[in-house]
């Protein structure tokens, strides 16, 4: 079998003369032994390199969806690069602050904002608030009732009934969808007259149908169902969400940033959007997953002569549990021979106690895998840290990112002791 696609790997991974991996010229097995596993390693001028593409494509206003991979050196990064950062819940506001981003950069999200995250967007000046349905326009109404000085700049998010081809899980721009105003049903043009009679500064329209898509008719159509609900509106902003799709298996191949640009704003031309409105967009995957990868140390293997053979790491469904939630892809190799024939099918498991726990069903490594190799899955900086848990009381792991032959620790990994700061007695 053929070896590690070089195009899962990220722009300044290499391999060396002996054949082993280098991220931004330091050695993968080096980053293992002095930052141990399970690890994960960003490849920091690649994450710099795909921030910049999105200003490009879309421009100013463009914003980072932090749910895919959010830490304070990472919301420097997004910001410094020209990017708004889009966050959901009081804690993503909470990092996003401390990393010193100002709050007229951050988009607020949320199908179920509280009164406290509406009232703390509001007094620190959040740059636009998405608003998802008539009850958060109600708590809306009344904190403006006694802050009658304030004019939140707002967006409304709403349902376009366009079905992405993607896991059900992800899809997001269907009717029968918790996010979001039905444009079909009527509810998002009430939202619209509501937001109007409030006071509020209405700048745009929002919409999202779902994460990892390959297949841009997707966004030409949401664009079309948009255009007409803007037909009559003066807004600044269009914005079509995010979703664009990253390949993470062999023979995947996913759109670049400029052509999901391009093909959204020929899209929005074609069907009458004026051309002062300006379109946005909220990447995340796109930016963070093909730049980093995830280490781990084979513990076990076990041979079921006629079934499979398994191999078990120090991480798993507590440090990547898209495989668990979603049936997510991925490929394996070891980094001490990248280019080596990948004649072996293994099930990469990890340690929790779930015969679920697996990473990737049908990964392919060379013959000669043994217990201690550092083994890999690329493509990992998406949703695998952010959704992190401490399932089984399991440390989570560090976050390193490398630039140019240096390694920086952007988040230290948890101890057993970590583990009991949230116990009271």
């Amino acid at each position: 079998m053929t070896p590690l696609p070089r195009n899962l790997l990220s722009a300044n991974a290499s391999v060396d003369a002996d054949g082993r991996l280098r991220i931004a010229g330091l050695d993968a097995l080096d980053l293992a032994s002095e930052f141990g596993t399970p690890l994960f390693i960003y490849d920091e001028d690649d994450l710099r390199s795909r921030a910049r593409a999105a200003v490009d494509a879309f421009g100013d206003g463009v914003a980072f969806a932090s749910k895919s991979f959010l830490c304070k050196a990472m919301a420097r990064l997004a910001y410094d690069e020209g990017m708004c950062i889009d966050v959901s819940t009081a804690g993503e506001l909470h990092v996003v602050l401390a990393a010193g981003v100002p709050a007229a950069r951050l988009v607020l999200h949320g199908n179920n904002k509280s009164d406290d995250e509406l009232a703390r967007a509001l007094d620190i000046g959040v740059g636009r608030i998405i608003v998802d349905s008539f009850d958060e326009i109600d708590r809306i109404a009344t904190l403006l009732e006694a802050r009658p000085d304030l004019t939140p700049r707002v967006l409304i998010r709403v349902t376009p009934g366009v079905e992405a081809h993607t896991h059900e899980y992800v899809m997001t721009g269907q009717e029968d969808s918790k996010f979001g105003f039905s444009v079909a049903s009527g509810a998002a043009a009430k939202a619209i007259d509501r937001l109007q009679s409030l006071g509020v500064n209405l700048v745009g329209i929002h919409a999202h149908i779902g994460s990892q898509i390959f297949r841009t008719i997707a966004f030409e159509q949401e664009v079309a169902v948009l255009a007409e609900v803007v037909k009559d509106m003066d807004i600044e902003e269009l914005c079509i969400g995010g979703g664009l799709g990253v390949a993470y298996v062999e023979h995947e191949e996913g759109p670049t940033m400029a052509q999901w640009g391009a093909t959204v704003r020929a899209a929005a031309a074609k069907a009458g959007v004026a051309a002062d409105v300006r379109i946005t967009a909220e990447p995340g995957r796109s930016i963070v997953a093909p730049a980093a990868v995830t280490l781990y140390t084979v513990g076990t293997i076990k041979h079921l002569h006629g079934i499979r053979t398994y191999a078990a790491v120090d991480g798993g469904m507590s440090d990547n549990p898209r495989p668990v939630l979603y049936g997510s892809g991925y490929e394996t190799f070891l980094p001490r021979c990248v280019d080596a024939d990948r004649d072996l099918t293994v099930t990469l498991v990890g340690k929790h106690c779930e015969s679920g726990d697996v990473i990737v069903r049908d990964g392919r490594v060379p013959l000669d895998i043994a217990v201690g190799d550092i083994i890999a899955t690329p493509v990992t900086g998406a949703y695998g840290y952010s959704m992190a848990s401490n399932y089984n009381k399991v440390p989570r792991p560090p976050v390193v990112f490398v630039k140019e032959g240096d390694a920086r620790l952007v988040v230290r990994r948890e101890t057993v002791d970590d583990l009991l700061r949230l116990d009271v007695e």
